[in-house]
């Protein structure tokens, strides 16, 4: 009887193990196709999938949404195109309480997209949140020169780097730490985020040796 309750709680945990994958993958891009085909209201009454073939259809507001993507991209390439935008900047700027919100997510947006941005550059271990423990952290952008010369009497080389909260990476905590004190890492930044939010359990995986 033991054997048979270990047996089917092992097949238990074995399709939980493949359906949850599965099922929270569904949901989130449920989420997100559901999200994006609220763009539909864009277009006329007479262009709606609704009107047109007298039924909804899933994922058109994907669509949409990357072709109005492609399509802002393509009119800020030109000289006109990027008079507008920066027009459009300057006045969202000089609304109060938007101009707060708009400008720290493009500042963001700017820093994690832009090619001119600085991202993450690289993975490591620094000590936080105190020197005898160790944790994951990224690489952020050169540090401006006035921090600099603030830590120059210090006597060390300071880096900016982003120690991400866990489970939730888009929140964390970041710190100028000595260079000394960090460990580069040999993963990639998309390894060892990985590697963070799965609290250890997914390792990267080793380079096969030549």
């Amino acid at each position: 009887m033991t054997h048979i309750k270990l047996t089917l709680k092992g097949y238990l945990v074995t399709g939980l193990l493949i359906w949850l994958p599965l099922a929270v993958t569904w949901w989130v891009l449920d989420m997100i196709v559901g999200t994006l085909d609220q763009t539909l209201v864009l277009l006329p009454d007479a262009l709606r999938p609704q009107s047109l073939f007298g039924f909804d259809v899933p994922g058109l507001g994907v669509v949409l949404s990357v072709l109005v993507l492609i399509g802002t991209g393509m009119v800020a390439a030109n000289v006109l195109g990027q008079k507008l935008f920066d027009a459009w900047d300057a006045l969202l700027v000089r609304i109060p309480v938007v101009k707060s919100i708009y400008s720290s997510v493009k500042q963001v947006s700017d820093t994690l997209f832009s090619d001119s941005g600085q991202s993450f550059k690289k993975a490591m271990l620094v000590r936080f949140p105190h020197q005898d423990m160790w944790t994951v952290a990224f690489q952020t952008g050169s540090l401006p020169e006035s921090v600099a010369r603030a830590l120059a009497d210090v006597g060390d080389d300071f880096i900016g780097v982003y120690v991400p909260t866990i489970p939730n990476p888009t929140s964390g905590y970041f710190v100028m730490v000595a260079r000394k004190d960090t460990r580069e890492l040999a993963m990639t930044v998309d390894e060892a985020l990985k590697y963070a939010i799965s609290m250890g359990m997914v390792a990267p995986a080793q380079p096969k040796a030549r």
